[in-house]
């Protein structure tokens, strides 16, 4: 792309220079990533919303509810896509902010691993859904709004994504995202950072009795986790290896 003006780029350094540059950025980097880490650790004790009114939407296979969304696990997060009349793109396309997230949704059975569904959800009768996620090749379940739940959940408007969970048949809402910082969705990670358990992982500060396993150990290939229920034993030394060459690492960098 041609610009009517050069492009003031950073000085050019040796590798001794760059690397220094590096080290120095690294530290506000692993700050950052704490910061991170403490944000998430706040959401895991933000007061949950009870949520007494029944929705009803359009599925694949007829009616479904609120809670049948949950597929049996008990953490939820729904996105509300824009895909209907009225919206740039209609009917071949859903809205492009729209797209361009589907695009980078992960693949959903590491997230199903971490008792956790996604789903995407919008105004668009099921056959056109259908016919989108087959044109975009997009595998997430996607449901049609029939009711009030976007206005309610703060979404009739612009998108978001609502996170709620399941305790037994009661459902709670436990927090909600949208604007920039649907920007980062998509990994494994982001969804599980905005969920009530987090990543479930033993390094984690999260509430007493939350369910925690040590890191690594249960990640799988996403086409192994039904029949591979308890982590393999050789992954299990290939990640404690892992594991302690990372904190050798941190030591001697700490030490220096």
């Amino acid at each position: 792309m041609a610009t009517s003006k050069a492009m003031k780029t950073p000085p050019i350094v040796s590798q001794q220079e760059w690397e220094a540059a590096h080290q120095q950025l690294l530290v506000k980097e692993k700050a950052f990533t704490r910061s991170r880490d403490a944000l998430a650790a706040e959401r895991r004790r933000m007061p949950w919303m009870a949520v007494e009114k029944k929705y009803e939407f359009d599925g694949p296979k007829g009616k479904v509810s609120l809670l049948d969304l949950f597929e049996g696990r008990r953490q939820l997060i729904v996105y509300r896509a824009f895909f209907e009349p009225g919206v740039f793109g209609w009917p071949e396309h859903a809205c492009r902010g729209c797209s361009l997230g589907a695009d980078q949704v992960s693949r959903l059975a590491h997230l199903n691993a971490r008792d956790t569904t996604l789903v995407y959800a919008s105004r668009a009768p099921q056959a056109d859904i259908v016919r989108l996620k087959a044109r975009m090749e997009w595998e997430m379940p996607w449901y049609t709004i029939t009711d009030s739940f976007d206005k309610d959940f703060g979404v009739d408007e612009w998108h978001g994504h609502n996170v709620f969970f399941r305790d037994g048949d009661r459902v709670f809402r436990t927090y909600f995202i949208n604007n920039r910082g649907d920007e980062a969705m998509g990994t494994i990670w982001s969804y599980l950072d905005i969920t009530p358990l987090g990543r479930q992982e033993t390094w984690e500060d999260s509430p007493e009795g939350y369910p925690q396993t040590p890191p690594y150990k249960w990640w799988n290939w996403h086409d192994n986790y039904d029949a591979e229920s308890t982590p393999d034993q050789k992954w299990v030394e290939v990640s404690d290896a892992g594991e302690a060459a990372f904190r050798k690492r941190d030591a001697e960098e700490k030490a220096s």
